[in-house]
């Protein structure tokens, strides 16, 4: 119980001290430093700062691939590697990657999904799918596995004292254009921002000795900058964990096709899951993904049949199991 509650701690605010844990938790601060190092050992724990593409108006994209079976390993790895890719995966029978692309509005998204990616004889197909509704994971908030800490702790972690709501979904404005809510003005980064979410993106918790000589800020400039980053929505921290450490060993990905007319409808229920991590409406001809994560396949049979089958509006479910992370959050470092 301990872990998770350190866990849901460090997404509440990624940054907290463990000092400012342990008071929380009611445990010393070396009690919350010593769980802290062995999650990061076992458990694959690590803390990840993320520009949020909502905020700053970014494309994401879903990009799904098909490839012979000897071309998927370093296809993943090569897609892992490049600074646009949020997450890359393998699932099913180790001939399907699915990957999560993030662009800046003004970028060329043909150059990016066209002309970018690694040429190989074997890459069988690709399909793009632009995420055009956010529901539940990411930056939108922590979905309802997060269940460790009460109402009163996370008050107390939040940064300033105040749990900031998360940001509002995201809807695409229209076939061509890519934003934040309407009336919400995109946050712009500033020079020495990329630098600075570069070493986050290795290690949310990077000293800000090592911000400041990333940057060549002053520490007091990096502090304050980061304050602007988190206040304005542009910053978030995430937790990069193994779920299988915490009972969860059927990871799953849906593709899943609704009637339109009861899109959000399905997309809110989804929210409502606990097994469910993620979950975006899309384009292309499933319009709904979700990341699903249960105890076993067993369990996965349950949700399938008895969560999903009775939503109103569902047609038609696609499942791809995750056979490996490639990469999972942030940049990919020497651990993964």
């Amino acid at each position: 119980m301990l872990d998770r509650q350190i866990v849901h701690a460090l997404r509440v605010d990624g940054r907290a001290g463990y000092r400012e844990i342990g008071a929380v938790l009611g445990v010393s601060d070396q009690t919350v430093a010593r769980r802290y190092r062995r999650l990061r050992e076992s458990a694959g724990v690590r803390v990840v700062g993320m520009p949020n593409p909502i905020r700053l108006g970014y494309e994401s994209w879903m990009l799904r691939l098909h490839t012979s079976p000897d071309m998927a390993a370093p296809l993943a790895d090569a897609l892992a590697r490049r600074p646009d890719t949020a997450w890359v995966s393998v699932f099913s029978g180790g001939t399907e990657i699915s990957c999560l692309a993030r662009l800046a509005a003004h970028e060329d998204r043909e150059s990016l999904l066209l002309h970018k990616l690694p040429r190989t004889p074997r890459l069988v197909s690709v399909t793009a799918h632009c995420l055009i509704h956010h529901f539940v994971g990411g930056a939108v908030g922590p979905d309802l596995r997060d269940a460790a800490l009460t109402a009163e702790q996370m008050a107390a972690l939040a940064p300033d004292g105040v749990p900031s709501p998360p940001p509002p979904p995201f809807t695409l404005a229209g076939p061509a254009t890519a934003g934040p809510p309407a009336g919400s003005t995109p946050v712009r980064l500033a020079d020495g921002d990329d630098a600075l979410l570069q070493v986050l993106s290795r290690d949310g918790r990077a000293g800000h000795a090592e911000l400041a000589a990333a940057t060549g800020w002053p520490e007091s400039t990096v502090r304050r900058r980061m304050r602007e980053l988190r206040r304005s929505g542009a910053l978030y921290y995430d937790v990069e964990v193994h779920p299988r450490v915490f009972g969860f060993h059927a990871p799953v990905l849906l593709w899943v096709t609704v009637a339109p007319a009861r899109l959000a409808a399905v997309g809110a229920a989804l929210a409502g899951h606990e097994e469910v991590v993620f979950a975006a409406a899309t384009t292309g001809s499933t319009n709904l993904v979700a990341t699903v994560v249960c105890t076993d396949m067993a369990a996965f049979y349950r949700y399938l049949t008895e969560r999903i089958s009775g939503l109103d509006g569902v047609d038609r479910v696609e499942s791809s199991p995750l056979l490996r992370h490639v990469k999972q959050l942030g940049a990919v470092t020497a651990r993964m």
